[in-house]
């Protein structure tokens, strides 16, 4: 009957509608998490792997450039956390992984951080 009908696809976009709320509540949270994981850290790397076993040779590079300062810095594994992988990006407006943080500034990803290493400007950021 058409009652019926009617009656399922109502319940059907009810839970639909509640399901996306639910995603975009969740995302929102997950922004703030990450806005409040940049701003509590001076220094934060969102990597692949972790500084003792990074797990792709762009996340690799930028570990050796930060320890080559002696530096402390924060690091996430987006890899273990895949809400802010998918999510980072577009708190940054920077698509691809590491991305390095320096009070609360995107500094950059790999290539940005190699020039600025090589031509020594990023010791001005990180140190002051």
């Amino acid at each position: 009957n058409e009652q019926q009908r009617y009656d399922r696809i109502w319940a059907c976009r009810h839970v639909y509608d509640n399901n996306i709320y639910d995603i975009f509540r969740l995302m929102s949270e997950v922004k703030r998490n990450i806005q409040e994981m940049i701003s509590s850290n001076d220094i934060l790397l969102f990597m692949k792997g972790d500084p003792y076993q990074p797990r792709c040779g762009f996340s690799a590079t930028v570990i050796d450039i930060l320890k080559s300062y002696k530096i402390e810095f924060g690091f996430v594994d987006v890899l273990e956390d895949s809400e802010v992988r998918t999510t980072l990006p577009e708190v940054s407006d920077w698509p691809t992984f590491p991305q390095l943080f320096v009070k609360g500034e995107l500094i950059g990803g790999c290539d940005i951080l190699t020039e600025m290493h090589e031509q020594g400007d990023l010791k001005a950021v990180l140190i002051g």
